[in-house]
């Protein structure tokens, strides 16, 4: 188990002041590198880690320090994590030391505040003696089985870090799942939700009382086998509703845009296209900021995000942007190269605080303009009773409602112009376009979810285009 401290400085952390943190541990521990250069260990004399530095992440969106740790910040920081083996006697002071000492030399603030050193961490702390060589080479698996990856966080909000986001790239390359262990006081961005909403991943939560189950959908588990199973039982606490927030099923919602779009592969293709202009229609502005994990460090760039995806091609490209508004707003982005073409899926989230009403009525404005510009294959509009915030709590949430589907022009030849525009909704579909490459945007009749869903299907089923749906349907 690891508990993880941050240095939230005004300057760039040096090598110097690293290893004059770092070298809090006194003299009976050595520092080791890791990852390629990437990570710094501090270890006890047998070579055994009692904590780990990843290099320091200049964040110029600093809206993502409010959203992910709950404290302000007035412009960009440098962003240092220090994660420490609470297994170990001293280990985690030795963590707060080292954060207070970069912060004492470069200015800033320990994250959390109550982690702060006295006396700015000048003291020396004397640190036990590890018991184990570390679980993996990943620094944030705190169990490793043959067949699962367990990572304890104890983060009031659990985002899809650097360290969450390699644990999880190295478990699915080594056929594992990722088990995150937390609190039942924790939550998860929608970034690390959407990562272990499906097996062989699963959010593992705390009971309190030694017991643990399913974040996600209430199960309980138990430790069997070297992972974590099913019991077959529902936790009486995640059907509660009492989860000691705000943010209640009904007060708040979140409005979920899920699209794909798919354009051909060439030197002048520029990405992130559909999903700047779905942000402005819907924000008035366009994101704040992305990278490839949280927080989403750097400033919104199509040019920089093509660049990125284009040296990774033909590899799979995740990204998350982020915004900087009072509203919540972040989004996933997936970029494939197929032989269709650049294909672009994105998951776009927005939380509106009780009582405001969502930009529905533009929605098929929205959808015209990414069938005409963008290439657009599929999109689906959804509802939620859900935190504003966008976090997701180890309690029970009401399903999505499924509100409209749109079918674009791109795959209009295998369904058939006159096959898209009979559908057994009661009401007829709204053209997007002219005739000769059109789309059609479908509202869905049934204000409950079951009745919706039900004339989803049906729907998919009409247009034998399930898949155009399946990717984007989250239950």
């Amino acid at each position: 188990m690891t508990t993880d401290r941050i240095a939230l400085t005004e300057s760039m952390p040096d090598a110097w002041s690293l290893l004059a943190g770092l070298m809090s541990g006194g003299p009976d521990t050595t520092l080791d590198t890791g990852a390629e250069g990437a990570l710094l260990r501090l270890c006890d004399t047998e070579g055994r880690p009692l904590a780990t530095v990843e290099a320091p992440m200049l964040v110029r969106t600093s809206s993502e320090v409010e959203r992910l740790l709950g404290v302000p910040a007035d412009g960009p920081v440098w962003w240092t994590e220090v994660r420490a083996a609470t297994g170990v006697e001293g280990a985690v002071e030795l963590a707060g030391t080292a954060v207070s000492r970069l912060v004492a030399r470069l200015g800033g603030r320990v994250w959390p505040a109550e982690a702060a050193a006295p006396d700015h961490g000048s003291a020396p702390v004397t640190p036990g003696t590890a018991t184990a060589i570390p679980a993996a080479a990943q620094p944030a698996v705190d169990v490793l089985t043959e067949t699962t990856a367990v990572v304890v966080q104890e983060r009031p909000v659990v985002a899809m870090t650097a360290w969450l986001s390699d644990a999880l790239r190295a478990t699915a390359e080594s056929e594992r799942g990722l088990h995150l262990v937390t609190p039942d006081t924790s939550r998860l961005t929608l970034p690390t939700r959407t990562a272990l909403s499906g097996p062989p991943n699963r959010w593992v939560v705390q009971d309190g009382a030694g017991g643990y189950y399913d974040g996600l959908s209430g199960a309980r588990l138990r430790w069997q086998d070297g992972t974590f199973q099913s019991s077959g039982a529902l936790a009486e606490c995640f059907t509660s509703g009492d989860t000691g927030e705000v943010g209640q099923a009904g007060e708040e919602t979140q409005l979920l845009l899920s699209f794909r779009t798919r354009q051909r592969s060439s030197p002048e293709l520029s990405l992130g296209g559909a999903l700047e202009t779905v942000w402005e229609a819907v924000t008035g502005a366009p994101p704040a900021g992305w990278g490839t994990a949280e927080p989403a460090g750097s400033p919104w760039s199509r040019q920089q995000l093509t660049d990125f995806v284009r040296d990774r091609a033909p590899e799979s490209t995740w990204l998350v942007a982020v915004g900087s508004g009072e509203r919540a707003v972040v989004a996933t982005h997936r970029t494939d190269v197929t032989t269709s073409g650049v294909e672009e899926d994105v998951t776009l989230a927005l939380g509106y605080p009780a009582g405001q009403g969502l930009p529905l009525p533009g929605l098929v404005e929205l959808a015209a303009r990414l069938v005409a510009e963008h290439g657009l294959v599929s999109m689906l509009v959804q509802r939620r009773a859900a935190r504003a915030d966008l976090t997701v709590p180890a309690r029970l949430e009401a399903p999505p409602i499924p509100l409209a589907f749109a079918l674009g022009s791109v795959d209009m030849d295998e369904v058939g112009v006159e096959r898209a525009r009979s559908t057994p909704l009661p009401g007829a579909p709204v053209q997007l376009g002219p005739a000769g490459d059109a789309g059609f945007y479908y509202e869905l009749p049934a204000p409950d979810p079951a009745t919706a869903w039900e004339w989803l299907h049906e729907l998919f089923a009409h247009l034998d285009v399930a898949r155009q749906g399946e990717t984007h349907a989250e239950d």
